[in-house]
């Protein structure tokens, strides 16, 4: 066994032992302990045990780097399925590490180049601009002969950090198997997917160290915006781009959030909010392509040069993560878009579903009003409004439906997911720009627009229910002929899935409840003979560990069913 091989068991191995000690206090204290009839006692101290596991897991992330730190931020982000206390803890993970030493990134570049660095660029500065889990970036300059072809003179040089295939490859394979323990616990799987959140996060992991990937999303973003002079993207050189080096023209201007910097040039933030929100609408609405991780250190505000009609330009960078609206999730947003724009909470419940955010067996009912208080009480405030509501009314509201939101089946698709992240960071971004800005001012104009395509539709719809009602009518004699046959000759079948499911649950606990009594006889038994017949009673306090594995177990490992 290499060097290589043996850190690579050892990363997986501490991986694996965190996840199984953890996994067995969260079994001991959230299944085995309720069984027990010992319920309240695993709540106590629930969210002191959460907070710790958190603040440990941050502490495995940063010690590991690599994988780690994304999936830190990814649980972060997951407020649909994992409580506060944890998403809290890991929001503040950073992806900052310590830069690879300059002479390991010129020896991954010159194999990926085919070339000495000094045939590849006319200079290329060691110190990194900024260096994070899965590679770095330096500031070069091209040859003449390069740029002269490209028009590309000051560029910017992405490495992958050295090993990070097998990095990412060692951390997935981990999480895979720790995805596949959580779906044996009904807990845990009646709430969330485990496997489908790993395969999610997987997926997008692969692409941000897949360069190629990276360069393909850029010209695609800028091919979309090439007729708005709203915005601006750095070209790829494809020349010096493989799958682990990637080389963009230098965009780099005045960073979005530092204000000072935009009045200096003669640039109002609150113009840069509004046209900032528009874009990402934009991409959401119409190109159904769009940049998921719009933070601040990926947007620049560029001034334009004298003469141009526009006088400044929003510049993205970074396209690792980008997200697309496939046709069934853009018509969930526009239900959701429009049903948030008329304040209707029941509509937006029904927007929830369609996106596929929350299953289609969930009592909705009380959801429905938690939504209908929450638009009559603060729908339609920004930011700014909304510091100044009482702290009292946010409590009091949280009592009142806290526990109802986190007792909801949610599950966020990951495209929907990604939608969530680009308008939470976009509406984070232009209140940095402007304290006063309102989102729902941004959403309305969209908002609108989609009203008036629904009623446009309407005359369609009617049609197509019209065509659809005759053809069931037109069907109907035969199959009422076909039932009544089936139904004389004794074939008739009624299926109820629902109802077998509650048989079989039906039928294990009574299993269970048989486990339970015997296990009382036996150790009742056993510490009765124990005093008279140490050998026997002993066997028989043995022998009650069975049907307790049995009573607890069973309904963890059987097979589940709503």
């Amino acid at each position: 066994m290499n060097e290589h091989e043996r850190l690579d068991r050892a990363r997986y191995r501490r991986i694996i032992r965190f996840a199984a000690r953890h996994l067995a206090v969260l079994w001991w204290f959230e299944v085995a302990l309720p069984r027990l009839g010992l319920a309240a006692l695993g709540a106590r101290g629930r969210s002191a045990r959460l907070t710790r596991l958190a603040r440990r897991f941050h502490a495995l992330a940063a010690d590991l780097g690599g994988l780690m730190i994304k999936v830190g931020q990814f649980l972060s982000s997951r407020l649909d399925v994992l409580p506060p206390e944890i998403t809290k803890e890991l929001e503040g993970l950073q992806d900052e590490v310590p830069p690879v030493p300059f002479d390991q990134v010129r020896a991954l570049a010159e194999a990926e180049l085919g070339m000495p660095l000094e045939r590849a660029y006319a200079w290329i500065e060691e110190e990194p601009i900024a260096a994070a889990s899965l590679g770095q970036a330096h500031r070069a300059r091209l040859l003449e002969r390069d740029a002269a072809e490209t028009g590309i003179a000051d560029a910017v040089v992405k490495v992958q950090r050295p090993g990070i295939d097998r990095i990412v490859a060692v951390d997935l394979a981990a999480l895979r198997r720790v995805g596949g323990w959580l779906r044996r616990v009904r807990l845990v799987a009646d709430r969330v997917d485990a496997p489908a959140l790993v395969e999610e996060f997987a997926a997008t992991s692969l692409e941000e160290i897949d360069y190629l990937h990276e360069a393909a999303s850029a010209e695609r973003f800028a091919a979309d915006f090439a007729r708005d002079d709203r915005v601006l993207a750095p070209e790829v050189v494809w020349e010096r781009t493989t799958r682990r080096v990637l080389t963009l023209a230098d965009v780099a201007a005045i960073k979005i959030t530092d204000l000072e910097a935009l009045r200096a040039a003669g640039i109002d933030p609150s113009e840069v909010a509004h046209a900032f929100a528009a874009v990402m609408f934009d991409q959401v609405f119409v190109h159904g392509t769009f940049h998921a991780d719009p933070h601040p250190g990926n947007l620049f505000v560029t001034p334009s040069e004298t003469g141009d009609e526009r006088p400044w330009r929003l510049t993205f960078i970074d396209f690792g993560m980008m997200g697309d609206v496939p046709p069934s999730t853009r018509s969930g947003l526009r239900s959701l878009l429009v049903a948030a724009a008329a304040r209707d909470g029941s509509g937006l419940v029904a927007a929830i579903q369609e996106v596929g955010a929350l299953l289609p067996t969930a009592d909705t009912t009380e959801l429905e009003r938690a939504m209908t208080q929450a638009f009559a009480r603060f729908g339609g405030m920004g930011f700014a409004e909304l510091r100044e509501v009482d702290p009292r009314e946010f409590r009091q509201f949280a009592s009142e439906f806290g526990d109802l939101m986190r007792s909801m089946p949610f599950q966020l698709p990951e495209d929907f997911l990604l939608v969530i992240r680009a308008m939470s960071l976009t509406s984070g971004v232009c209140s940095a720009l402007d304290p006063q800005f309102n989102l729902w001012d941004a959403v309305e104009p969209y908002a609108g627009r989609l009203l008036r395509d629904e009623r446009s539709g309407i005359a369609r719809a009617a049609v197509d229910e019209v065509v659809a009602t005759a053809s069931v009518l037109a069907r109907l004699p035969r199959r009422l002929d076909s039932a009544l046959t089936r139904l004389e000759q004794g074939r008739l079948q009624v299926q109820s899935p629902a109802l077998e499911r509650r048989v079989a649950r039906l039928e294990r606990a009574s299993g269970r409840v048989v486990s339970a009594v015997l296990f009382a006889g036996l150790l009742v038994a056993g510490a009765v003979l124990r005093g008279t017949d140490p050998v026997l009673g002993g066997w028989l306090l043995a022998a009650s560990a069975l049907p307790l594995a049995h009573a607890v177990l069973a309904g963890l490992l059987g097979p589940r069913g709503r």
